[in-house]
């Protein structure tokens, strides 16, 4: 479920980073609604994921999809040019996200020091 949120997360992320281009400086009220309205619940939504999913692991993830994803919106509206070095970046950045989630994240696990070594030490 976690990973669910998390690329609605981003996808939402798209929206608001959008948007912020669209308000032109908060000067446009509707796009400057969606982007409030958008990023709350992105960011909202990114905190859930936190407690499910490592933060460098999410983070990196809810960043790399949620730039392919307005690069790619950018180039399907027309506001972006298509290249093949364009695509073949952001099938680098997919790749990535993809690579991450496949990965297990494991917890790491600090070396205990016992209270005698600490003394020792110092």
């Amino acid at each position: 479920m976690a990973w669910i949120v998390l690329f609605l997360s981003a996808t939402l992320e798209t929206v608001w980073a959008t948007a912020l281009g669209e308000s032109d400086g908060f000067t446009r009220p509707g796009p400057t609604i969606v982007f409030a309205i958008t990023i709350v619940v992105s960011l909202g939504a990114f905190g859930y994921v936190l407690k499910h999913i490592p933060i460098s692991t999410a983070y990196a993830v809810w960043t790399g999809t949620g730039a392919a994803l307005t690069v790619l919106w950018g180039m399907a509206t027309g506001a972006e040019p298509v290249t093949v070095l364009r695509v073949l970046f952001i099938a680098g950045i997919v790749g990535c996200v993809v690579g991450l989630k496949l990965v297990p994240a494991r917890p790491v696990v600090a070396p205990r020091v016992s209270a005698g070594r600490a003394r020792d030490s110092v």
